[in-house]
């Protein structure tokens, strides 16, 4: 009679835990569709509203776009915004592109929008400087800066293209990119890669770190063991020299007199997480996957700790670089499946998206629904890195 006990018990317990198995993969399945629905949404959204139809694969830089903003993220005084974007927010609707089309089912359906985004990038190529870099605006408008970070983010992308479509072409294209940031390499402050070219004032983080992932996605394609071995002198001289000692995480820059510029954007620790854990997969050494973790640890520490709005677990200082530490946190995950940082961020999104979208569906600058931000034109770079992250989870919830 026991035994019979015991086995009815058995049953029901299994008959239960099953249950809730299932309805779990259920709830993830759901959290999927809904993820790849709105990355879907934003995607549409800004393609309709952002494109420059006059200007066949550019975009705008913002929308609406009245062309008075004055942008900040240059060498000197601030920019007059123009007829089309620059280089930085327009790679983050290319590397949009090249994530929804990771997506399940959905490579076939985005492989026009990946090569207009192609199209469009080749515009800001310069091949009157050499070695060919390019340039923060589109040749055919005038003359501009090179920013070797910028050329980082047109290696990844390129990298991402090839990953998607095996073509040689977008390989190659890489190597060229990684010519002309090695030409940015000089041995102040041990090594590393200026900002600007011609500028030789200081060693960014952005710089390196993307110029490192630039180095190992190019290794991944190509087995080419140079470029793993120009990613790991990359990556070594950041994490030795731009690494702070009391919080663990990268400051933005060095000067050439060897002082720490100590302002903490989180990108900056993203980028070199990434890399971490992609030198751990390339290398199996332990010591790399060890970093990772800390670099990991270290800046959910910092960056739920500095204040920032109660709604929000983490400070969201711009949500592109939100992604990129998001992107560090998501290489990690799928070695140590811990969900932790990954689901700080997610919440996050899901408040902005919920909560901080103005009238034509673009989320705020912060995340948050602050009158004055909903009521300010929205940045192509911000809009684009919520079509990216929302693929990215859709990805995560079917893998999960």
């Amino acid at each position: 009679m026991n035994l019979i006990k015991k086995y009815s018990h058995f049953i029901f317990t299994a008959t239960i835990l099953f249950g809730c198995f299932r309805s779990s993969i259920a709830q993830q399945k759901s959290k999927g569709v809904m993820y790849r629905q709105r990355a879907e949404e934003m995607y549409a959204n800004i393609w309709q509203k952002y494109r420059v139809q006059t200007q066949k694969g550019l975009f705008s830089e913002n929308y609406p776009s009245g062309k008075k903003d004055t942008l900040n993220y240059f060498q000197g005084d601030g920019v007059k915004e123009k007829e089309v974007s620059f280089l930085w927010p327009f790679s983050g609707m290319f590397t949009a592109t090249n994530v929804i089309m990771r997506v399940p089912g959905l490579k076939d359906k985005y492989k026009i929008y990946q090569d207009s985004l192609v199209a469009g990038v080749r515009q800001y190529r310069d091949t009157v400087r050499k070695p060919v870099g390019y340039q923060a605006y589109p040749v055919k408008f005038e003359k501009a800066d090179r920013y070797y970070d910028d050329n980082g983010l047109v290696g990844i992308d390129y990298m991402e293209s090839y990953f998607n479509t095996k073509n040689p072409v977008y390989l190659q294209r890489a190597k060229e990119v990684f010519k002309f940031i090695l030409s940015g390499w000089n041995n102040d402050v041990g090594g590393g890669v200026t900002w600007l070219e011609g500028h030789n004032d200081q060693k960014p983080a952005c710089t390196n770190g993307m110029a490192t992932l630039t180095a190992l996605k190019i290794y991944e394609g190509s087995k080419d063991k140079y470029y793993l071995d120009q990613g790991k002198r990359f990556y070594h001289w950041m994490y030795s020299t731009l690494r702070d000692t009391t919080t663990g995480i990268i400051v933005n820059d060095v000067k050439l007199d060897g002082k720490q510029n100590r302002v903490f954007w989180t990108y900056n620790t993203g980028s070199l997480l990434e890399a971490a854990v992609l030198l751990y997969h390339f290398t199996g050494e332990q010591k790399y996957l060890v970093q990772a973790k800390q670099l990991a640890a270290d800046s959910y520490k910092y960056y739920s700790s500095v204040p920032h709005d109660k709604n929000l677990n983490l400070h969201i200082d711009l949500p592109w670089f939100v992604t990129v530490l998001f992107r560090g946190y998501e290489a990690l995950y799928k070695i140590d499946h811990n969900y932790r940082y990954i689901a700080a961020i997610e919440h996050d999104l899901n408040y902005a998206w919920q909560n901080s979208r103005d009238l034509y569906g673009f989320t705020t600058h912060s995340w948050l629904p602050k009158p004055e931000e909903l009521k300010k034109h929205k940045w192509l770079l911000d809009e684009a890195c919520i079509a990216e992250l929302y693929a990215r989870l859709s990805i995560l919830q079917k893998g999960k």
